[in-house]
């Protein structure tokens, strides 16, 4: 045998006795709060889709629409032959979306989340000679990370790590830092607390310390905001200064993301940012079904919609209250409940899997060692019954499942 093949079988059966395997579980049904699992129904209070828009029938109409009218690929990157006009309408609708929010903005469209705030950073690192000073708040998410440590690759980064809760010691750092180029990183929404990021503060500090600042808001694009156009507009943000991110597979029920900023940042992006280089454009397709998307977050629907998640949190926090887990503060629809190791975690797990509701276990590398949870997700199309049902359960298994 290889010794690869030899070492990975060592390295998994680690995996396994520190019980951190992940496994992957294949769907019968749509995306919904109601599916099946290898015929199984359960109740799902884990997906992104928080206004319940992935199984729409206007979307589906469109992304059908869109199929017969530009076909169902692009067939090379944007910079070949793979951008088509409706690339350009979607992003200038995307751009419109944060218009009130970043002086002079445009928008480019991305095949994923991951890919947008890789090609961020990366191409932001490499502006100027000199080397950048990256300040990246300690949770933030994988694809931040990641793109800071391909950044770091070119040997063009200093790297520091914040607490998003105390800016203080930021602030003292940003005071020192004689970098001309400053790039200060945060989730918007942070994935596995739901609690939001302090973006004033930020901007403050960024104006003072002449920083960038990218927020990545994959969790805010289309639940925040009056007419669901994310944390900046919730916040009512205004600054040349910001590179926004927004996901589009989450609240907007499709796939894709955007990266929103300033023109100029925008035609560096293209000039530098490989992922989107020498990536396939998606599908023309795709773009046509997320101007319809857009469109029904921004008007009556997205409007009601939104409005029933905020009540659906309420019903939840108001309903649930435990001994010994720790339900952590957050008015999103990110509520997670810690419970510690992980053996507590996939038993809860599994015991809630037989009784009917999918909420998979989240533990490290996810989320810190010893900080083990369910990440409860909740959507606009949860009934009233689902939300009561699922906090009964809860406090009764609190009360029930042995304590490890």
């Amino acid at each position: 045998m290889p010794f690869a093949l030899d070492q990975i079988d060592t390295e998994l059966a680690i995996l396994d006795r520190e019980q951190l395997r992940r496994s992957i579980r294949s769907v019968d049904t749509p995306c919904g709060t109601e599916i099946q699992i290898g015929g199984k129904a359960l109740l799902a209070f884990c997906s992104n889709d928080y206004l319940g828009l992935a199984n729409h029938p206007e979307l589906i109409a469109a992304l059908s629409e869109g199929a017969t009218r530009f076909g169902t690929g692009s067939g090379a990157s944007h910079l070949i032959s793979g951008h088509h006009i409706i690339h350009d309408e979607l992003e200038a609708k995307l751009a419109s979306t944060q218009s009130g929010a970043i002086p002079n903005v445009r928008a480019l469209f991305f095949s994923t989340g991951y890919l947008a705030n890789i090609s961020a950073i990366t191409a932001l690192s490499l502006i100027g000679k000199d080397k950048t000073s990256i300040y990246s708040a300690a949770l933030n998410h994988a694809s931040l990370i990641d793109g800071i440590r391909l950044a770091r690759g070119q040997g063009s980064v200093n790297l520091h790590v914040f607490d998003h809760h105390h800016l203080a010691a930021l602030e003292d750092i940003l005071r020192d830092d004689s970098a001309p180029h400053k790039l200060i990183v945060t989730d918007g929404v942070f994935s596995m607390d739901g609690d939001l990021a302090p973006v004033q503060e930020l901007l403050r500090l960024a104006n003072q310390y002449d920083a960038l600042l990218m927020i990545d808001d994959a969790h805010g694009f289309g639940v925040l905001g009056k007419h669901g156009y994310g944390l900046l507009e919730d916040q009512t943000i205004c600054s040349d200064r910001i590179i926004y991110i927004g996901t589009l597979g989450k609240a907007a029920g499709l796939n894709g993301a955007f990266v929103c900023a300033h023109e100029k940042i925008i035609a560096w992006f293209i000039q530098k940012a490989r992922p989107y280089i020498y990536s396939t454009a998606s599908s023309p397709a795709l773009a046509f079904a997320l101007l319809r998307s857009i469109s029904l977050i921004e008007g009556n629907l997205g409007q009601e919609l939104r409005a029933r998640l905020q009540r659906n949190i309420k019903l939840w926090k108001d309903g649930v209250t435990f001994t010994h887990w720790n339900r952590l503060e957050s008015n999103t629809a990110i509520q997670p409940i810690v419970v510690g190791s992980n053996e507590t975690a996939l038993q809860l797990a599994r015991a809630l899997d037989q009784l009917g509701y999918w909420i998979p276990a989240i533990r490290p590398p996810t989320v810190p060692k010893g900080m083990a949870r369910l990440r409860i997700t909740l959507s606009a199309a949860h009934s009233d019954e689902q939300i009561q049902g699922l906090c009964k359960v809860l406090s009764d298994l609190e009360q029930n499942l042995p304590r490890s």
